[in-house]
This record gives C-alpha cells, sequence and structure tokens, in this order.
C-alpha cells in the first residue's frame, strides 16, 4: 500500500474510531502500534515501561480521536505525537533526573539480523559514531547539551527551558543552531 493510501487509510479509521467505531479501532491499533511501540522502546528504554505506555496511549487516542484535524498534519504523526508525550510523562515520573553521557562515552552500538558479526558494518558504525562525536564536540557548551537532552533524552523546548534556566527562544535557537552546526559538520 502506498504511503498516501495509508495515510488515508489511518485518517479514515481515526474518523470511524472518533464516531465509536470499535472495529475502526482495532484496525487503527493493528495499523500503528508497532510504529508507536518503536518510539516508545526508543524513548523508555524498558519494554514494561513501552507496554504500559502503548496501552495508556491507545486509551487516548479511543478517547480524544475526535480531536484530530487531518489540516494540521498526517495521521501518524498525530499519533506518534500522543505516543511521545505518554513517554515524557512516564520519564518525568520514573526518571526525575537525567544524567547526560560523558563526552567521550558513545551510546551502546545496536545491530539487526546478526550484523554485530559483520566487522565491516560494526567499522561502518563506529566510523559514524566517531565523526559524531567529533562534531558533537565541535558544539558550544549549551548547543551540545540542549541537542543532547531534546534528541537523546526527549526533552520538549519547554522542558529544556526549565531545566536549563534560560528563555524559550534562546533553548530553541541553541537546539536549531546546534543541529545545522552538525549537519554542516556531518557533511563536510
Amino acid at each position: 500500500m502506498a504511503q498516501a493510501e495509508s495515510a488515508d487509510n489511518l485518517e479514515q479509521l481515526l474518523r470511524a474510531t472518533a464516531a465509536g467505531d470499535a472495529q475502526a479501532f482495532r484496525r487503527l491499533y493493528e495499523a500503528s502500534s508497532a510504529h508507536l511501540f518503536g518510539l516508545l522502546m526508543r524513548m523508555l528504554k524498558r519494554r514494561d515501561w513501552a507496554e504500559e505506555a502503548l496501552q495508556d496511549c491507545y486509551l487516548k487516542i479511543w478517547q480524544k480521536a475526535d480531536t484530530y484535524a487531518p489540516e494540521k498534519g498526517q495521521p501518524l504523526a498525530w499519533l506518534m505525537t500522543v505516543a511521545r508525550y505518554r513517554a515524557l510523562d512516564l520519564l518525568r515520573v520514573r526518571r526525575p533526573e537525567v544524567e547526560l553521557p560523558d563526552e567521550d562515552e558513545a551510546p551502546p552500538m545496536t545491530f539487526a539480523d546478526g550484523a554485530a558479526d559483520d566487522p565491516q558494518l560494526r567499522a561502518v558504525e563506529r566510523e559514524g559514531i566517531r565523526r559524531l562525536n567529533d562534531c558533537m564536540g565541535g558544539l558550544a557548551p549549551e548547543q551540545r547539551r540542549s541537542v543532547l537532552l531534546a534528541y537523546y533524552e526527549g526533552y520538549t523546548h519547554q522542558e529544556l527551558a526549565r531545566v536549563l534556566d534560560a528563555p524559550l527562544g534562546t533553548v530553541k535557537s541553541w537546539v536549531r543552531r546546534g543541529l545545522q552546526r552538525l549537519r554542516e559538520c556531518l557533511d563536510a
């Protein structure tokens, strides 16, 4: 099925769910739960938390499907936003203090489909991580911390402003400029 057809299908399922159609809700779950669960696992890093959050997400989706507005974005993006906010809520409750990794510490490498046994793939992955670490080292400290918290820990701009004790506009600039510098560095 093409991506546009999939979006149209999800939109129809959301409309039917908003009207109380339990069968459409089941099909919506089948069509989207793998995406949401993957996002929740990446953010929460614990299967039990991700499963709990997924259940909460679909309860919220059942209750709030009528608030989806197609003109504001794709249905999957709306569903992912519901999941992201639920994950952030859980992280706030269960992990109130976030530690940043040491600058020399690379994130753990994970490989799918047995790729860990392939030395060439491992070398490419290590080189990519080394380049990213080098580029991160070139960022100003506030940019580096903002980018790490936003993309490694899932903080929103508002949360970053509170944690970093800086104005919201400043935090947005740090993230935007940090990402721009990373992009330029990695493309060089």
